[in-house]
């Protein structure tokens, strides 16, 4: 299993372009549908987790999965096999930006990369949502997680009209979460 965690981190740390927001498909293709090694639900609980604790997003994601998986050696080779390859691209792309920076191709380059990265970063924007609000991300008015939704709504309210603190919205979140399910 270690070493089915180590290529699956690998492979997330080369190909999540963009960020951490677009390592979480990647990660979830790994781990959820290919190596089957977690369920959804799992998964989307440990994002959750990942989100909220400070560091990069695709970090924090190989280092709760390999925790949950298998201990602190997963720890190990799951952050290791994130962080390996994007070393080493970002310094090799470093060195190449720096040396060949003022070129137009490189440029064009650049910006048609962006679009990708945007539909990435969407992608697992999307998969996080349908699997907060839907039951299992199965999308059913059966499934409809009444009380997330309604904490996503309001949420979302605060965050783009009043720009409130994402911390705030956060904790806040969790507190009446907890209230809520507490009487329910």
């Amino acid at each position: 299993m270690i070493w089915k965690l180590f290529f699956a981190f690998i492979q997330v740390g080369m190909f999540s372009v963009g960020g951490g927001y677009a390592a979480i498909p990647l990660i979830q293709e790994q781990i959820v549908n290919i190596y089957k090694l977690m369920t959804l639900e799992q998964f989307s609980d440990l994002v959750t987790i990942a989100e909220m604790t400070p560091g990069p997003i695709s970090i924090n994601s190989s280092t709760f999965v390999g925790m949950q998986l298998s201990g602190i050696p997963g720890v190990l080779i799951c952050t290791l096999g994130c962080i390996i390859p994007s070393f080493i691209i970002c310094l090799t792309l470093a060195h190449i930006y720096y040396k060949y920076r003022d070129l137009g191709s490189l440029q064009t380059v650049l910006a048609s990369l962006r679009p990708a990265v945007v539909s990435l970063i969407g992608s697992a924007g999307l998969s996080i949502l349908l699997i907060g609000i839907f039951k299992g991300g199965i999308i059913s008015m059966h499934n409809l997680n009444y009380v997330e939704t309604g904490l996503f709504a309001v949420c979302l309210f605060l965050l783009r009209k009043y720009k409130a603190n994402p911390i705030a919205i956060i904790l806040g979140s969790g507190v009446v979460g907890t209230l809520i399910y507490m009487f329910i």
